[in-house]
């Protein structure tokens, strides 16, 4: 009869008394707040023994409220190092001045970030990337190993890096996917598969890169462009505001997104820093007194006192 249950059973309630709170140990801060999920920082930072301290890169893709950030890092015991980071605000030194945190924007953010780290480390003519914008995955086999690339240099193993998407959500066509296939197209050997890009099929299991190269030159932009100026003129004109003052339309879009792609890769650098030079003409004003605030109470007493005598004439 042991599976047998027992009717008059009822529930018991759990005490948090004092042998439960000495045993409490409360999450990592960063946990508690919700910005590093560390079961994936360990095994994005995590190195095999057999390498000998031989650090494993990450990129790093972050988006806020107005712009996207790349970065390549890897983790030391006192915290992380950065080896290569651009923003999107940056590209507006190559023509890109609005629409700065969309998938075309991400794309571009992607594909600096691997040019400047690339120029840093001397690989830059090595490994030139995928020049040929088409929304389709390069890769090869080399010594039995599966490489991101075009080709594999005999001398130089392309930088290999692993994507660090924090604590957002993996759908497919998210934006994430944008920066790392913009990183990936310039040069830098990034494993992934098209299931996470925009223009794949999971039921039918097909991809359609044709989709993915709409996307990455702002098609979904202009397509929505297009839709707001014939249906609702002033919405667009409110929504848009930004690129009708820079003269851009839905058509030349994807042009200005070529250039953009061009530029980086003509000069990847970052630009240089401006020195700071703060304003030394301003004083901060000194704190009254005990006494001076009393007589200042006192004085705004008298001239209300004052006032209210006059009506009262």
């Amino acid at each position: 009869m042991g599976g047998a249950k027992n009717q008059n059973a009822s529930f018991v309630r759990v005490q948090k008394n004092r042998a439960y709170f000495s045993r409490y140990q409360v999450k990592f801060r960063r946990r508690r707040e919700g910005k590093t999920d560390y079961r994936q920082r360990k095994r994005l930072c995590a190195q095999d023994k057999n390498k000998y301290q031989a650090p494993k890169y990450r990129l790093v893709v972050r988006f806020t409220n107005t712009q996207v950030i790349c970065q390549i890092a890897y983790a030391l015991v006192d915290g992380d190092r950065i080896l290569a980071q651009a923003t999107s605000k940056e590209l507006a030194r190559y023509g890109l001045k609005v629409g700065l945190k969309n998938y075309a924007a991400a794309y571009c953010t992607g594909l600096l970030v691997a040019r400047r780290l690339l120029q840093k480390l001397g690989l830059d003519s090595t490994y030139e990337g995928n020049t040929d914008v088409d929304g389709e995955i390069v890769s090869t086999e080399y010594e039995n190993k599966k490489f991101f690339v075009e080709e594999v240099d005999d001398d130089k193993y392309p930088f290999r890096c692993f994507l660090d998407v924090g604590c957002k959500a993996t759908t497919t066509g998210n934006r994430i996917f944008g920066a790392l296939k913009g990183a990936a197209d310039g040069g830098l050997d990034i494993p992934h598969s098209e299931k996470r890009f925009p223009g794949y099929d999971r039921d039918a299991k097909e991809y359609d890169a044709e989709m993915h190269k709409e996307r990455i030159f702002g098609g979904h932009v202009g397509e929505y462009m297009e839709y707001l100026d014939e249906e609702d003129n002033q919405k667009y004109q409110e929504h848009f505001r930004l690129y009708l003052d820079n003269d851009l339309d839905a058509d030349g879009l994807e042009e200005l997104y070529e250039s953009v792609h061009e530029k980086i890769r003509e000069d990847p650098s970052p630009s240089e820093k401006k020195a700071f030079s703060p304003d030394k003409s301003f004083k901060r004003k000194a704190k009254l007194t005990h006494d001076e605030r009393k007589a200042r109470v006192q004085a705004k007493k008298d001239a209300k006192i004052a006032e209210l005598e006059a009506e009262e004439d």
